[in-house]
């Protein structure tokens, strides 16, 4: 009994697996099967974000293009007493 095929139709996708046997002296399909695990634990880590982890990571860009020391305190807004200004 054989092995079940899988044919792809791709010149890049090709020339990059040959490439790649040549280099580390591994059979194309086993390439095959490392790159697609691979590629299946990424997006399973993707999936498994928590949607505040997003938020978190919007803030945190958000943070980084603010300029040095501003703060969210906003102590020109009130007065000793805690009240507005």
């Amino acid at each position: 009994m054989s092995e079940p095929q899988l044919s792809v139709r791709s010149t890049k996708a090709r020339d990059l697996a040959h490439a790649l046997a040549r280099r580390t002296g591994q059979p194309i399909n086993k390439l095959v099967e490392i790159a697609l695990e691979r590629y299946d634990i990424e997006l399973r880590r993707e999936n498994n974000v928590h949607p505040l982890d997003t938020v978190w990571e919007l803030a945190a860009e958000g943070r980084r293009m603010l300029p040095a020391g501003t703060t969210s305190a906003h102590d020109d807004l009130y007065d000793d007493d805690g009240l507005p200004k």
